[in-house]
């Protein structure tokens, strides 16, 4: 029988994913509280509990949130993003990622905290050597973004196997789409992401969308993602929780649709659902990106009964052209 979870500690919970699983804990009657420093979050997107403005990095920040409250678990959140960034500046990846994840971990094993639920990507498994992929492909990262990720997976395993902490790691492929209710979304700041990026080709925030490369070897020529909506997503970590409450081992799950759609599809059908013009401009291929990336999903969905409600490409951008359309104009600033 499941132990009912009752208080939740979301690290980074002001952004974009963040801010949708505490909307989502709230509605399951779950109390939560948000840590997060909003260098990239935004404090009016924590929609449920209580907020408090700090970082993982800063131990008295994290003893006090811990001795006030007595968490059933953690969620993570609170990671640099970036893979270009990363290559650039990966001290800045290593520190954050790894080294104050590190300090978080430490918290909880102080006050008795033993479940872990980590946002990770699949961004540990670098170059595909099969499609789609599933737990089992090799894990060889290919940028200090993947690293560090990966570094964590490990210390979680060896975490649990010296100190009993359980901890499930949810390997994403692209986040993507909005609210259906227009209430959360995506707001980067630079913005990174192909769905948001045309869009705000569509909405006139940015004159063109550019295709980089369309010489692959996929039926369009161009690259092939999974993309997940945000709240299948945010309801595989409520799925997630639940297993860990059921005495649940230490495991990782790839989360994606188990659907390939191409960077031309994509433009396509921003194209339906907003009725829009949107320039394209060529570009030359990226280095490191690879073809294809899409996810084998059969684990999560067998073992916790998982099932994306929000599969289908068109209804994932017209959530996000919502909430471009409705509230993103003149915001800055999300994970």
């Amino acid at each position: 029988m499941t132990t009912p979870v009752k208080t939740v500690l979301v690290v980074g919970g002001a952004g974009y994913i963040g801010s949708h699983m505490v909307w989502l804990l709230g509605q399951k009657g779950v109390d939560v509280v948000t840590l997060d420093n909003l260098s990239s979050g935004h404090r009016d997107a924590v929609l449920h509990g209580q907020f408090v403005h700090g970082d993982i990095a800063d131990r008295l920040i994290l003893d006090k949130v811990f001795r006030e409250h007595k968490f059933d678990a953690v969620m993570h959140f609170a990671s640099f993003i970036q893979v270009g960034e990363s290559m650039q500046d990966p001290a800045k990846y290593y520190q954050n990622n790894v080294v104050n994840t590190l300090n978080l971990l430490n918290a909880m094993r102080t006050y008795g905290v033993d479940k872990f639920i980590f946002s990770s990507t699949a961004a540990i498994f670098g170059e595909p050597e099969y499609s789609p992929i599933d737990e089992a492909h090799p894990k060889r990262p290919i940028n200090p973004y993947g690293w560090s990720k990966l570094m964590v997976e490990q210390a979680l395993a060896d975490y649990d196997r010296a100190y009993g902490l359980k901890s499930v790691c949810l390997r994403y492929f692209n986040a993507a789409g909005a609210h259906p209710d227009g209430l959360l979304g995506e707001r980067h700041d630079p913005e990174t992401h192909l769905i948001p990026l045309v869009l705000q080709a569509a909405s006139a925030r940015r004159p063109h969308i550019t295709v980089f490369g369309r010489d692959y070897d996929t039926p369009d020529g161009t690259c092939i993602r999974d993309y997940i909506h945000i709240l299948d997503l945010a309801e595989a970590h409520w799925l997630a929780l639940q297993y860990l409450q059921s005495a649940g081992e230490t495991t990782a799950f790839n989360l994606g649709n188990g659907n390939g759609y191409s960077v031309e599809s994509v433009i396509q059908a921003a194209k339906r659902v907003t009725g829009k013009t949107i320039t394209v401009q060529e570009g030359q291929r990226r280095e490191g990106d690879p073809a294809r990336l899409v996810a084998n999903a059969s684990k999560i969905k067998q073992q916790l009964g998982w099932q994306p409600a929000y599969a289908d490409l068109d209804v994932i951008v017209e959530h996000a052209w919502q909430w471009e359309h409705n509230h993103a104009s003149g915001c800055t600033g999300t994970k």
